[in-house]
């Protein structure tokens, strides 16, 4: 989910503005800094193309299988691609801007002086698949279905300090706000557009795979679970020459065919089974795409470039498990993996080691903390780790004068510390209970990487053990936080938010459904969440970001992985694309404003 967000201040030069009798600021858009790269008489996007044609049948895939087609609530698999094809939002945000958003449902976007409300007018034009009006009323139901309980709590979450809506005129609706939050007008113009009369008629939590109403440029027009689902381009798509939709969106036909698995899917891709791939294991992209398809450019090989915030993979531990209570046991296990080795006889030295939940961006605390950082984390000092205040976050590292023998060493000091000591050739507690513990993997290829990393862990009497299951039983033992330990990559925008409350508030611990996957229930992460989500400024966000840092890396909850500052992604050479790529973006996004040949 994208989360980029902040504030919309009172630079008026670039924008469209006029005022309401509730004394306001109205604009085709809205930014962080209140710039805008785009006028309110732009025609496009510039990553898109004037050149783009409509047509062709794009084949992608999937891994697993889907069960539901509401990809906003707790139980159950939605099928690739609905979200973002057939559900569309207030505004887009713009792809070569970190932190601005442009309207679509909403044609404008009026924020009150005292930033305590937002007020969208509706565009006359916005209609649902079958062709009624996009209304207040509907946005109204939007916002309070996905508040409730019935939605995902990263929904919940997300919009929490939104706390009412008002339609204020057939056309206008605003949103009022418990306080001022730098980016809720932003997170505003998030949401997702549902019908009301769609889902009275077909209950929103009820579980279903009946077709939505699609607010969005595509409907479901074929599905078999298990098998592939097929999304047909609306040819009455309101907004098809919308500056924000001009150029993308170009395929009349996206298909998703499902794989059990990605190692599979890679021979299928390279049979022709679908048309584009985005590479995330490294031995495949190293040796696997080669061949005479290759040579002859019938398939290609690419990486693209970025700016993207790398966020944080990991493997995590849940705290809520007693063996990890202890923070001195989870640095012990994170002092076993050794990535030097893992990079460079698995994957071929394409990654950076991990060193910070905010890689790749300014957002990364560095160094010591700083004045500022310092005035945060204070209040808390005498129960925060010491490193906090005396380390800079440092991967663990093998590499001379390091070794894994010295780092085992430690992490056996740390585990007889915590209570853990070798008894009859096995790690035990005072109690005689052995340590063992289970990692959940849903990628065969993640085997490899976790053989050699358990192996280290026996040299320390710990017997870990890693099962692989169905994905989809995957995401249900995550979101009910059932595991030991699994892989996760918590991503991260250039303008955190509202969305770490799903991620590490101690309000989203027991909430079936969040992110706050290892459990983390601390008052000092309670408060730097706070500050990160209430900053003012960009200088007040990044410093509650860097403190954020520093006390989740020395919480130790998780095994810092790596990252890598590049989209790798193989295609059928059937496409034309735009001269420019976007900055901050994914494959699919880049994807969708490229056409066929």
């Amino acid at each position: 989910m994208r989360l980029s967000c902040g504030l919309f201040s009172t630079t008026l030069a670039l924008l469209s503005v006029f005022f309401f009798s509730n004394p306001a600021i109205a604009a085709h858009g809205i930014s962080i800094d209140g710039n805008l790269k785009y006028p309110a008489d732009f025609k496009k996007f510039d990553y898109a193309s004037e050149s783009a044609k409509k047509g062709g049948h794009l084949v992608l895939h999937g891994l697993g299988s889907f069960d539901k087609m509401n990809p906003f609530t707790v139980k159950g698999t939605e099928p690739d691609g609905i979200n973002e094809l057939v559900f569309e939002t207030l505004a887009i945000p713009s792809l070569d801007e970190p932190f601005a958003e442009y309207g679509l449902v909403a044609k404008d976007i009026a924020v009150a002086e005292d930033k305590r409300s937002v007020t969208f007018t509706i565009d006359e034009r916005a209609r649902f698949s079958d062709g009624t009006p996009i209304t207040p009323e509907d946005i109204k139901f939007s916002l309070e279905t996905l508040k409730s309980d019935k939605a995902l709590p990263n929904y919940q979450l997300y919009f929490q300090d939104i706390t009412r809506a008002e339609i204020i005129k057939p056309d206008k609706i605003t949103f009022y706000f418990s306080q001022k939050n730098r980016e809720l007008h932003m997170i505003a113009a998030q949401l997702p557009v549902l019908s009301k009369k769609f889902y009275t008629a077909h209950p929103f939590g009820a579980p279903s795979l009946i077709p939505p109403l699609a607010s969005g440029p595509y409907i479901v027009s074929d599905f078999k679970p298990d098998k592939h689902i097929t999304y047909t381009r609306n040819e009455n798509y309101w907004a098809k020459d919308h500056p924000v939709r001009k150029g993308i969106f170009n395929f009349d036909k996206i298909t998703y065919k499902y794989f059990k698995d990605q190692l599979v899917s890679l021979e299928a891709f390279k049979a022709h089974e679908f048309d584009f791939m985005y590479i995330n294991i490294a031995k495949q992209w190293a040796r696997d795409l080669d061949g005479e398809k290759y040579d002859k450019k019938i398939l290609v090989k690419e990486l693209l470039q970025h700016k993207n915030n790398q966020g944080m993979q990991g493997f995590v531990f849940n705290t809520r498990k007693t063996i990890f209570t202890d923070r001195k046991v989870r640095n012990a296990i994170g002092l076993a993996f050794d990535f030097e080795w893992t990079n460079t006889s698995l994957f071929f030295d394409q990654y950076t080691a991990s060193n910070s939940y905010f890689s790749n961006s300014e957002l990364a605390a560095s160094g010591l903390p700083g004045k500022k950082e310092l005035e945060l984390l204070k209040p808390f000092k005498d129960k925060l780790p010491p490193e906090v205040f005396t380390t800079p976050l440092t991967p663990v590292s093998t590499a001379p004068p390091q070794s894994l023998r010295a780092n085992l060493r430690e992490a056996k000091n740390l585990l007889a510390l915590a209570g853990w000591t070798i008894q009859d050739g096995q790690l035990k507690n005072q109690s005689g209970e052995p340590f063992q513990f289970e990692i959940l993997l849903y990628s065969p290829s993640f085997a490899r990487v976790m053989e050699p990393f358990t192996n280290n862990l026996k040299k320390l009497g710990i017997d870990a053990n890693y099962r692989q299951i169905d994905i989809a039983l995957y995401i249900q033992r995550m979101q009910k936080h059932d595991f030991d330990m699994m892989v996760y990559t918590y991503g991260q925008s250039q303008s955190p938010g509202n969305e770490q409350r799903n991620f590490w508030h101690s309000v989203s611990l027991d909430m079936e459904g969040s992110l706050n996957l290892a459990g983390i229930n601390d008052p000092a992460i309670d408060y730097l969440v706070d500050k990160l989500i209430y900053a003012e400024t960009r200088e007040e966000l990044e410093t509650a970001c860097k403190g954020l840092d520093r006390l989740l890396w020395y919480g130790y909850y998780l095994v810092p992985n790596w990252y890598i500052a590049n989209h790798r992604i193989t295609y059928r050479n059937i496409f034309n694309r735009p001269e420019q790529l976007p900055l901050y973006y994914s494959p699919f996004q880049a994807l969708m404003t490229w056409w066929m040949k």
